[in-house]
């Protein structure tokens, strides 16, 4: 059979990172992971073909080769993922579709002729057999969460490796926290699942053969969630990076207690992890309570990223605007928090109350559910109805952005993260990076807006901070996407709620 898996492009937030990726001549930021590893499953005698369509365009020719299409997204992409659908199904072509979109929204939504719901590895070879027989179900659903051990090699060979600033590995699934408002616990439950070692080494060592040779990105939800077995992979691939060069610089993201373990925070220097994301939320301490974030509790925040950034590892930061504890205060306490943690990349987003997570179903029960959202955090458009009122909670919300993405604000929290941090990365100078800092130049320096706070910036750390002048100049060329995206929405209108 005549496989085609589809991956559906996804809308432009601070998390696309496309106008930083454009200076960089990439297309996209990462590639679809999750269905390089279906591929991986499907019966060897198949052909198949993976669009992304964040960086080529699905053909009519691609949908005339194909015996069926497989189709996964997130809930954030699931307008262009049903429009493929549509697509797909308007020339007849069967459509499956899996992924996390699955769990969040009902079947008949997705239009498609058959669903999956949950992981793949134990599900796909059934599915496979049905489609081969012609005999496949319209829905598929995992009786369990699969060990780690059957997820295989991802099929490098479907992606055009160089359209992507980061190639990904996935070394566990899960989180031993309780978040209400997180969906990750409820798809891939509380207790963290890890691949073996030598599993993880692997598939460094496939993408070291690839010819990769920049950012990889550990997609787990939470890196750290089994800590004895990441200090057992970050000393391997400690040993892994000295005896293959350091072909790798490494990010992922975990919880804020990272900081509660210096041997942890060490191996992973040594392993050549230079920044993580943390999902931080809020400095307000009764919001953490409410919302179940326990482990930002009892200690001082900003002490411990300043912990985390000492070790050479830049913190970014996720933050959530629209507790139901927000007061009026909220939106300059957290401004002042951000400027002061010296955390450059502060993802600030309002509250989603996605389908699926103790959230929803509270405010179902409240009857403040409005619709089941569309899944993008920074559109300024709600799906309940918060405590606050909803027009001073989005005007506060732009207030937040614009103020931390004001370039004087951006660059003073870049330098002070230069001070603190100091990464000691070597910079390579591939065309893609040469492309990014002639861009940069020409993009913020000549046509930009904030010209003069560039140049400023620019001089501070060719001179200051020499030393992590790679660091700055990624961090500038991002800063270019953060600005573009928050100029964005402060000219977009507010969305109004109403009851």
């Amino acid at each position: 059979m005549n496989a085609l898996l589809v991956y559906p492009r996804s809308p432009d937030t601070y998390w696309s990172f496309r106008y930083a990726l454009s200076l960089q001549g990439k297309r996209a930021a990462q590639p679809p992971l999750g269905l390089m590893t279906v591929a991986a499953l499907l019966p060897q005698p198949w052909n198949k073909r993976l669009i992304d369509t964040n960086v080529e365009r699905l053909r009519d020719s691609d949908l005339a080769w194909a015996d069926v299409a497989l189709i996964s997204g997130m809930h954030v992409q699931q307008e262009d993922l049903i429009s493929i659908v549509q697509r797909c199904r308007a020339r007849g072509l069967r459509t499956v579709v899996g992924g996390p979109i699955t769990s969040s929204l009902p079947a008949s939504v997705l239009q498609a002729d058959h669903v999956v719901i949950g992981e793949a590895e134990d599900l796909i070879a059934g599915l496979a057999r049905d489609l081969e027989a012609g005999t496949a179900r319209p829905l598929y659903q995992a009786a369990e969460r699969p060990a780690m051990e059957r997820s295989p090699l991802p099929d490098l060979r479907l992606i055009q490796m160089h359209r992507y600033s980061t190639m990904t590995v996935q070394y566990s699934r899960g989180c031993p926290f309780n978040c209400e408002f997180c969906d990750i616990i409820e798809i891939y439950g509380r207790r963290p699942r890890t691949k073996a070692v030598a599993q993880v080494l692997a598939e460094l060592d496939q993408l070291r053969e690839a010819g990769w040779r920049d950012a990889v990105f550990v997609v787990d939800d939470n890196f750290i969630g089994n800590k004895p077995r990441a200090k057992a992979l970050l000393a391997a691939m400690a040993e892994w990076g000295e005896a293959h060069g350091h072909p790798f610089r490494f990010s992922t993201e975990a919880s804020l207690n990272l900081a509660d373990d210096l041997e942890l925070l060490q191996l992973m220097k040594e392993a050549g992890f230079i920044s993580v994301f943390l999902g931080i939320e809020t400095p307000d301490e009764d919001s953490l309570v409410a919302n179940h974030k326990l482990q930002n509790t009892r200690r001082n925040m900003l002490e411990s990223i300043g912990i985390i950034q000492q070790y050479g590892i830049e913190v970014m930061g996720g933050f959530i605007l629209g507790f139901d504890t927000d007061r009026e205060d909220v939106f300059e306490r957290l401004v002042e928090f951000i400027q002061n943690s010296a955390i450059p990349v502060a993802m600030v987003g309002l509250l989603q109350a996605m389908p699926g997570t103790q959230l929803f179903r509270r405010l179902w029960s409240e009857g403040r559910i409005l619709n089941a959202g569309g899944g993008n955090n920074t559109d300024c458009e709600l799906n309940f109805l918060p405590r606050m009122n909803a027009t001073r909670l989005l005007e506060g919300y732009r207030h937040v952005l614009t103020r931390i993405y004001a370039c004087d604000a951006y660059y003073e929290r870049v330098k002070l993260f230069l001070s603190r941090c100091q990464p000691q990365f070597r910079q390579r100078w591939s065309y893609g990076s040469l492309r990014a800092f002639f861009s940069s130049m020409v993009h913020q320096g000549l046509l930009g807006k904030a010209r003069l706070s560039y140049w400023k910036f620019l001089l501070t750390a060719a001179t200051r901070y020499r030393g992590s002048f790679g660091a700055a100049m990624t961090l500038a060329v991002m800063g270019h996407h953060f600005q573009t995206i928050t100029d964005q929405l402060s000219k977009a209108d507010l969305i109004e709620v109403v009851d």
